[in-house]
C-alpha cells in the first residue's frame, strides 16, 4: 500500500487548516481517495484528498438552499475537495460507494471527534450490493469502451476497469463492500497459476516503477478477463437485491450530535 511521506502530510495538513479558517467549518475526518488509496499510484499521481466537515448550527437554520461542498482547484498534485456532513449522511444512507471507501481509506489524514466512528459503524447496514454493483459496473464499462477497444489501448487504464470489475466480483462472492487495496482484490480473486495474474503483476511493476504507460497493443489476458467478467456483470446486476435502509432518524441523531459536539 502506498505510503504518503511526513512532508506531504504536513502540507495536506495546512491546506486543511487553511480551509476550515476560510470556509469557517470543523474538518471532522480527511483521507486519501483515488490510485495512492488503491495501490497503484504512478510516481506523479496527484494526492487525492476528501473530507468531511461540520459547519455551524445556523448554517444548517437557514430557509435556503446552500452550497455543500467545498472544492479547490488542482494544484502543485494537490486535489482537495469535501462534503458537509449532511450531505455525507444523506449519501451514505444509499450506500454511495466513494463514500463507503472514504470510511475505510487505508491513507487518513484526521479523523477527530466521534462522528465518523459512529457512521462507519453502520456501514454494514446501509451497504447496498446493487447499488455498489453498478457504481463499479458503469465505471469499468465507461473506461473499457473510451481507453481500451482498439488494437493500441491507453494501457495504463487497465487499472481503472480492472479495479471495479474487481470489485464487483468481491461483492458477488462475499456480498461486502470491497476493499481498496487493488493487491488485496488480486491476490483474493485472481489464481496465482495464471497468465492474467502474471500481466496484471508486471503492469504494476511498471507503473510503480514510473514507466510510461500510454499507447501499447492489448494485453490478451487481461482483455479477455475484462470482456468477460463485463458481460457476466451485466447480466448478474439486474438480479442483485437492494437493501433496507437505515432509520433516518438514527442518522438524524448523528447529524444532531456532532453539530454540538464539533460547536460546544
Amino acid at each position: 500500500m502506498s505510503s504518503v511521506d511526513q512532508t506531504m502530510r504536513e502540507i495536506i495538513a495546512g491546506q486543511l487548516a487553511q480551509i476550515e479558517q476560510e470556509e469557517q467549518v470543523r474538518i471532522v475526518y480527511a483521507c486519501e481517495s483515488g490510485s495512492r488509496a488503491w495501490g497503484f499510484p504512478s510516481q506523479d499521481s496527484d494526492y487525492d484528498v476528501r473530507f468531511i466537515y461540520v459547519r455551524p448550527l445556523a448554517w444548517y437554520l437557514s430557509i435556503e438552499d446552500q452550497r455543500d461542498v467545498i472544492e479547490r482547484p488542482i494544484s502543485d498534485q494537490l486535489d482537495i475537495n469535501g462534503w458537509d456532513i449532511r450531505k455525507a449522511l444523506k449519501l451514505f444512507r444509499k450506500s454511495n460507494p466513494p463514500l463507503l471507501e472514504w470510511l475505510q481509506s487505508p491513507i487518513q489524514y484526521d479523523e477527530r471527534y466521534d462522528v465518523v466512528k459512529q457512521i462507519r459503524s453502520l456501514s454494514p447496514l446501509t451497504f447496498s450490493p446493487k447499488s455498489c454493483m453498478y457504481h463499479y459496473l458503469n465505471m469499468a464499462k465507461g473506461n473499457f469502451r473510451d481507453y481500451l477497444l482498439g488494437e493500441q489501448v491507453k494501457i495504463k487504464k487497465y487499472f481503472y476497469v480492472l479495479r471495479p470489475l474487481l470489485a464487483c466480483c468481491w461483492i458477488e462472492r462475499y456480498d461486502s463492500m470491497p476493499p481498496m487495496d487493488f493487491e488485496e482484490l488480486v491476490q483474493t480473486l485472481i489464481p496465482a497459476d495464471t497468465s492474467l495474474y502474471a500481466e496484471i503483476h508486471e503492469l504494476l511493476r511498471r507503473k510503480k516503477a514510473g514507466a510510461e504507460l500510454d499507447l501499447e497493443p492489448q494485453l490478451p489476458a487481461i482483455q479477455a478477463y475484462l470482456t468477460a467478467r463485463i458481460a457476466h456483470t451485466d447480466k448478474l446486476a439486474v438480479e442483485m437485491s437492494g437493501h433496507d435502509d437505515v432509520e433516518v432518524e438514527v442518522l438524524n441523531h448523528i447529524f444532531r450530535t456532532a453539530v454540538q459536539e464539533v460547536w460546544q
